[in-house]
């Protein structure tokens, strides 16, 4: 790539980065920092920020979400360590099946996972239902698991959901381990517990932070499951619920700066952590440890434990299943009756068919402008020689540092009357721009990861020759370039599409009007709609489940690898 075109697209994406990312998470702090006088004179304090604080409501909800973010962070890496190990070092019967398999709760927002879990921790609930069958609770008493449990069930609806995103990290991280290593331990008398805590756990480290630094900001600014559960005394719920009173409440302001502040200092610590240790630049190995082969006893459990997984993250999936097909569901552990009447009506129902439309426009165009965006960083990244690539790099990885939610607050302030994004709403209220755009920076990074990866992988040989018998630079990277990535490509405009589909903190923010809810949004709605909206929500996280379970089938088949996609 010559140079010139280099800078300028390097140019060209970090102006937009400055203005559709970096500006609106500015604009959340500065809002938090900002008092206007009666005169219209504007200074800077730390009034609304210790009036957070100094409010217990305000200081249990971040104490909650910040708890979130920790304990969900440990049980996700109780579930995913041991799976990346196991996967990393045996071969067991059905490894490849169930290696898939365990992928499963990203078929699903974990919201939309709550709504089934909720039918059945209910007072009158499936649990509660074959408790009192197998006599282990009293019929007259039975206990409110939602009322004593809230927190607990947020925390495993969360573990369930994003394990799979610390297991890739793990399982990448397990694989570029240089075998040597081990081996020599081995020769030398270790034995296997010691050689795990001494070489192999520190060795995982990278991955162990890459992915722990991602699910934790994930727990502590989840909105959905928090709203669905009921569970108000959360910081992202209190965002949420204030945001009626923006132009007049600084609060929702100062507590979205905070966790902005929090997310970051997770980041950078993991980011900072691993940069200063000789761990986090081990080179890679030079040759690949085989997987050793069991059998019996030994490949039979390590199957059922990964069976046992997949079950036990499928159980919201099962829930929101029966509940989209129950004609009655009343304290039974299956509905007395089924009934496919809920997907026929949530067809006829003026808010699911509308919503599946807005969304596949609000998706299918972020996904084209960030696979534009994606293109050029990749190949700036790849085929140039710009000291400034890796920078580059970095910047277009912020997304997934960055809260949703603190994204989702900016965007909506910046958009309001005379505000500088107001141009991006329509004349009739149509959040179409906003939302376009906001999707697309928010899932550009597994585009650029996916794009980066394929152009390491081709041969620039070929490009070379084309430039050298006078093709032009665009006709080479049509020619050429994009069919040899073409299949990283669409892996990663796969996810990014069925990602942005189900966007939860971006949806319910930023779609104020019936007419233009997105899916996730008509989900939300439904479930507080009297009758079957309940039902009718579930038929429809059903047909969110399909289709993305297609898309990342699809995704893992064209892209032939499951970690690249969400390491940091």
């Amino acid at each position: 790539m010559k140079r010139g075109t280099a800078i300028f697209l390097t140019a060209i994406v970090t102006l937009l980065f400055a203005v559709f990312f970096l500006y609106p998470a500015g604009m959340v702090v500065k809002q938090a920092f900002e008092l206007k006088g009666p005169d219209g004179s504007t200074r800077y304090t730390l009034e609304f920020i210790s009036a957070v604080f100094r409010n217990p409501i305000y200081r249990e909800g971040l104490w909650n979400a910040f708890a979130l973010g920790i304990t969900s962070t440990i049980a996700t890496l109780a579930i995913a360590f041991p799976l990346a190990l196991i996967g990393h070092r045996y071969d067991f019967m059905g490894r490849r099946v169930l290696g898939v398999l365990v992928l499963a709760p990203l078929i699903v927002p974990p919201f939309v996972g709550a709504v089934g879990v909720k039918q059945m921790l209910g007072v009158n609930g499936a649990l509660n239902a074959l408790l009192i069958d197998l006599g282990m609770m009293d019929a007259a008493l039975p206990y409110d698991w939602l009322a004593h449990g809230r927190f607990a069930g947020i925390v495993v609806m969360n573990a369930l959901h994003l394990y799979p995103i610390l297991y890739m990290n793990i399982a990448a991280a397990l694989s570029n381990l240089d075998p040597a290593m081990e081996q020599a331990a081995e020769n030398l008398g270790c034995p296997p517990w010691k050689r795990f805590f001494r070489i192999t756990l520190p060795l995982s480290m990278p991955g162990v932070f890459a992915g722990s630094s991602i699910v934790f900001i994930w727990a502590f600014t989840e909105l959905g499951v928090p709203l669905v559960f009921d569970y108000a005394r959360v910081a992202p719920v209190q965002i949420f619920d204030g945001i009626k009173g923006l132009d007049k409440n600084p609060i929702p302001y100062a507590l979205t700066a905070i966790l902005l502040v929090v997310a970051a200092v997770v980041f950078s610590l993991s980011k900072l952590v691993m940069g200063r240790s000789p761990l986090g630049t081990a080179p890679r190995p030079k040759g690949r440890s085989g997987l050793k082969r069991i059998g019996g006893i030994r490949s039979t459990a390590c199957a059922l434990f990964f069976l046992g997984v997949f079950l036990l993250a499928s159980v919201p999936h099962f829930g929101v299943i029966l509940l989209s097909l129950a004609g009655r569901w009343y304290g039974t552990v299956v509905p007395d009756e089924f009934t496919a009447r809920h997907y026929m009506e949530a067809l006829g129902n003026g808010l699911v068919v509308p919503s599946i439309q807005n969304s596949l426009m609000y998706a299918g165009c972020a996904t084209l402008v960030a696979l534009a965006i994606g293109l050029a960083v990749a190949w700036v990244v790849v085929r140039s020689d710009l000291r400034s690539r890796a920078w580059l790099d970095a910047l277009v990885m912020l997304p997934l540092a960055v809260p949703g939610l603190v994204m989702a607050f900016g965007y909506l302030a910046l958009s309001q009357e005379d505000k500088p994004f107001h141009f991006l709403i329509g004349v009739d209220g149509n959040p179409f721009l906003l939302l376009v755009i906001a999707y697309a920076f928010r899932r550009l990074p597994y585009i650029v990861r996916s794009a980066v990866a394929g152009l390491q992988q081709s041969n620039p040989a070929l490009e070379e020759a084309a430039r050298s018998l006078g093709a032009t630079p665009s006709r080479t990277l049509r020619r050429i370039a994009i069919p040899l990535i073409g299949a990283n490509l669409m892996a990663g405009s796969i996810l990014a599409f069925a990602f942005a589909m189900l966007e939860v903190s971006d949806s319910l923010i930023l779609a104020q009007q019936t007419q233009h809810y997105p899916i996730t949004k008509a989900i939300y709605t439904l479930l507080s709609t009297l009758g079957n909206g309940t039902e009718l929500a579930a038929a429809l996280g059903v047909w969110a489940m399909v289709f993305l379970s297609v898309a990342i089938m699809g995704a893992a088949i064209l892209a032939g690898k499951r970690g690249g996609l969400f390491r940091v």
